[in-house]
């Protein structure tokens, strides 16, 4: 269980940066998708915890 959830905190470390990259392009269409993995990223998260 500690490697998914270091794996999936890696993966909405990266998902960060490039929403960080999105919104200084003004990429909206890409924010809502970069948004919506990362929340699919944390559900699964808390899915594995319980």
């Amino acid at each position: 269980m500690k490697t998914t959830s270091r794996r999936c905190s890696l993966q909405i470390d990266d998902y960060l940066d490039l929403l960080n990259l999105a919104i200084q392009l003004g990429d909206v269409k890409w924010q809502r998708e970069i948004t919506r993995k990362m929340e699919m990223t944390l559900s699964s998260l808390e899915t594995t915890s319980k």
